[in-house]
Formats: structure tokens, C-alpha cells, sequence
């Protein structure tokens, strides 16, 4: 291969999501606005007949591109180059195609039809996430394992209401990918500055057939409604607040990840591993935590990418600038590129996620013996006369020098073996095996894990997840 082909076309987004960015889509969708536009027109009374949408509508999809590129490099305009290559295509309906429009009516449009495509399709990739973390979540909902806070041993958690802490950063994501999917709309046919004086004067000065066309065209293309005001282009801002939301759901992605590369250094949980998947070129016997990283370094991009449109929307002058073009045409697509790879790679770690229970306990055993003295220290205070101070500095005279053993001499918390062996505690193994015991220490976990479930569970009901584990919006 002698030229350059993004990696995430190559390697890592799906075909559904290339296909929503692709060519096709968006030369096909243009003519299926041409046809709105023509079929409104109709409607409200243009001279247009039945046998040119009739040819227009047999032609949405066999587009010459030879043709259409040798036009653009005549007219050095990408718009009026499809123009002409759907005209050639469609003599009868040629001296109606784009009647009264500008640039925009199809390139804008397309633009919000690709990007309300993408983010449905993400919804189901995200719907799939949140399904396959809460499953994991309830499976280990018991499990006790030890917290960290400033990444230093913890109160201890378990690896099931861990998981919710994932959990709820994805719904999160879910709820403002929401509003923003049902906040988009169409810009509809606005004309060069946004007045839609073309339409206007179509119209013979007949306002309310303007706005209707406007309806017509936004109901044909699956949706409620347009913009009620714009430039020539609907505002970039637009553009920032759905790759916001493709930036969060990175955030989210990244957080996740970075726990499971953590949690794989102290070897608690291995990622999916093939049967002959190398780790290291050069150390064979290694497991690295390759996906979690790529979900990393994607994740990076989209948050960094989010920066385009922010911009972008910032520097339009007046009613339009063409300095967003460019950009535009690779930072939208390039996100939802990645981001559909960053959800694929999040459903394959969690849904493979091997989680090992005895590494768990011998970290919480390290721990445990200094997160229990206070509760040592109370009940031999309550249950076996002790004095309260007296015991206190012998739990810190002992702390003090299991801590030692463990840093200087690389040997095993011994606290609880000193604790049993000093007299002034008078406390058996059964009664101190009692008070360590880890399920005295991980609070309300389980319960608050249960319960977030059922939550999400009732939410989830209002989609439909099919076999696959996709979701849609239940109609």
C-alpha cells in the first residue's frame, strides 16, 4: 500500500460507523434532500411534476463518482459538482434539482443526519456497555476488595460497587447523549445568509408557505423540526455540544480503563488474553493490558479533538466563514470513528474481565490488621476490661513494628500474631478472627450495589437490547 489510510478506518472503528462517514451515505443522503426539497416544493405549489421525483428518487444511489470528480475539477466546487452529475443522471428533473437552495441545504443538513445516525449508533454501543458492567457489577457485588484513596490501601469496597462507580459515569453519558440527540435539528433551507430570500421570492412573497417548506422538508427527513434562526450555516456551536458528548463518554472510557491497568499491575484482573496473543516482543511471559491502553490513547484523542469545534464555533464571522470546512470534515467523523472503537474495545474488556479472588484477599489481609485495631481496641475495652490508653499504645508499639517487618524485611503483617500473643489484650483467635472478618469492613456495598442495579435495570427497560446486546429506544 503506497498511500496513507487513517488507522481508524483501518484497524478500529466498525462498519456501521464507517459506513454513517462514508461517501455513499453522504452523496445518497444529498439526493434524498434534493427529492425532500423537490417533493415540498411540489406541495406547496412549484411547478414540478411527479416524473422528475419519480427519476431523481430511481438514482439516490448509483452515484458516477468518476463522473462527479471530473466535474469538480471544472467547477472547483464540491456541491455544484453533484448537482450536475445527478442532472446528468436525471435529465427530465435537471432544470429542478437544488431549486432555490445554497450549498448548505445539503451540506449542512447532511451533516446533522450523519451526526444523529452516529449517535444513535453509539447509544447502542453505549446501552451494551452499561448492560455488560452492570452484570459484572452484580456478579461481584460481594466480593470484598480493598479500596484506595490517593492510590493507598483504603476503608475496603468490593469489586462489585467498584464497578458502579463505572457504572454511573456511563449513565451519565447516556442522559446528555439523550438531550442532545433529542435537541438536534435539521437546518432546513435557510438560503445564503439565513433569510431565505430565494424561498421567498419561489414563493412569490408568501411567508408562511417559506416556513411550511421548512416543516415539510424536516418531517420528510425524521425530524420534528429546524433551526428557527441561522446564518447560511446552522451554528458550529452545534457541532461542539454533540462531540461533548462523545468527549465525555472518552472521559468515562478513560477513567475505566486507567482502573483496569491499576488493578492488572497488583494482578487482581486480567484483560482477555488469546490462546497465542503475544504481550512483549521481548518478554514472553508478559500479559500487558494492551486494550485497556488503547482505550486510553483513543480516548485521548476524542477529548483533545473536542478542541475543533470549540474553536471552530468561536471564530465564524458574521453569517458564514468557510475556514470550518476542512476542519470539520475530518474532526466530526474522526471522533465517532473512535469513539465506536473505544465502546467496542470497553464491551470486549468487561464482558472478558478475569477477576482473581485469592490475589484480592492477600492484598486485603495485608491491610486489614491496621484498618481493625480501633475495632480491636473497643471491644477488648468493652468486652474484657482492658484500660483503653494502655491497650492504645500497645496496638501503636505493635503497629509500628509489623510495619517495619513488612517495609524494611519484606516479610508478612504479623500485627494480629502480636496482638494474640500480648496478655493485656486477653482476646482468642475465634474472637479476633471475628472482628478482622473483611465483611466487617466493606459498610453497605453489596446493598448500594443491588440497588443502583435495579435502577439501571428500569432504565434500561425503556430500550431494547437485542441478541447482541445492542440497544434502541423502545417506540
Amino acid at each position: 500500500m503506497d498511500q496513507y489510510v487513517s488507522p481508524l478506518c483501518e484497524r478500529y472503528a466498525s462498519t456501521e460507523m464507517k459506513h454513517i462517514f462514508s461517501p455513499d451515505f453522504k452523496f445518497s443522503t444529498w439526493r434524498k434532500l434534493w427529492i425532500a426539497l423537490a417533493e415540498s416544493e411540489k406541495e406547496l405549489g412549484i411547478n414540478i411534476t411527479q416524473e422528475q421525483i419519480d427519476e431523481m428518487s430511481a438514482h439516490i444511489y448509483d452515484i458516477d463518482y468518476e463522473y462527479a470528480k471530473e466535474r469538480e475539477k471544472e467547477v472547483r466546487h464540491d456541491v455544484m459538482a453533484h448537482v450536475l452529475t445527478f442532472g446528468n443522471q436525471c435529465p427530465t428533473a435537471k432544470p429542478i434539482i437544488h431549486l432555490g437552495a445554497t450549498s448548505c441545504y445539503v451540506g449542512d443538513n447532511t451533516d446533522i443526519i450523519q451526526m444523529k445516525n452516529g449517535l444513535i449508533q453509539v447509544r447502542k454501543l453505549l446501552l451494551a456497555t452499561i448492560k455488560d458492567v452492570s452484570e459484572f457489577a452484580l456478579k461481584y457485588k460481594d466480593l470484598p476488595t480493598l479500596a484506595y484513596t490517593h492510590f493507598q490501601a483504603a476503608q475496603p469496597t468490593t469489586v462489585g460497587k467498584r464497578a458502579t462507580l463505572w457504572l454511573a459515569d456511563l449513565m451519565s453519558d447516556l442522559s446528555n447523549l439523550n438531550f442532545q440527540l433529542g435537541n438536534l435539528k435539521l437546518l432546513g433551507c435557510k438560503g445564503t445568509t439565513g433569510t431565505a430570500a430565494s424561498f421567498l421570492e419561489l414563493f412569490k412573497g408568501d411567508y408562511e408557505k417559506v416556513k411550511e417548506l421548512d416543516k415539510k422538508i424536516a418531517h420528510k427527513m425524521g425530524f420534528e423540526a429546524t433551526y428557527a434562526v441561522s446564518g447560511q450555516t446552522y451554528s458550529r456551536k452545534v457541532d461542539y455540544l454533540v462531540l461533548s458528548v462523545l468527549c465525555s463518554i472518552a472521559q468515562s472510557a478513560t477513567k475505566f480503563s486507567n482502573d483496569i491497568r491499576l488493578l492488572s499491575h497488583l494482578k487482581e484482573v486480567d484483560e482477555p488474553f488469546e490462546s497465542k496473543q503475544i504481550g512483549s516482543s521481548a518478554m514472553a511471559y508478559k500479559r500487558n493490558p494492551m486494550r485497556s491502553e488503547r482505550i486510553a490513547s483513543l480516548s485521548r484523542y476524542v477529548i483533545s479533538d473536542t478542541m475543533n469545534p470549540a474553536i471552530t464555533a468561536a471564530t465564524q464571522w458574521f453569517e458564514r466563514t468557510l475556514d470550518d470546512s476542512a476542519n470539520r470534515r475530518i474532526s466530526i467523523p474522526e471522533a465517532f470513528l473512535a469513539i465506536d472503537a473505544i465502546l467496542n474495545i470497553y464491551i470486549n474488556v468487561i464482558s472478558g474481565l478475569k477477576v482473581y479472588p485469592k490475589i484480592i484477599e492477600k492484598h486485603l489481609n495485608a491491610e486489614i490488621p491496621f484498618m481493625a485495631t480501633e475495632n480491636i481496641l473497643m471491644y477488648c475495652v468493652n468486652n474484657k476490661g482492658g484500660d483503653r490508653q494502655a491497650l492504645h499504645e500497645a496496638i501503636r508499639k505493635h503497629s509500628v513494628e509489623a510495619a517495619r517487618i513488612v517495609k524494611e524485611e519484606g516479610g508478612d503483617n504479623n500485627l494480629l500474631d502480636k496482638i494474640l500473643e500480648d496478655p493485656a489484650f486477653d482476646i482468642t483467635k475465634e474472637e479476633l478472627d471475628k472482628i478482622v472478618d473483611v465483611k466487617q469492613f466493606i459498610g453497605c456495598a453489596p446493598m448500594q450495589t443491588e440497588d443502583y442495579i435495579k435502577v439501571i435495570k428500569t432504565i434500561l427497560s425503556n430500550y431494547e437490547i437485542d441478541d447482541t446486546g445492542m440497544g434502541t429506544v423502545n417506540v
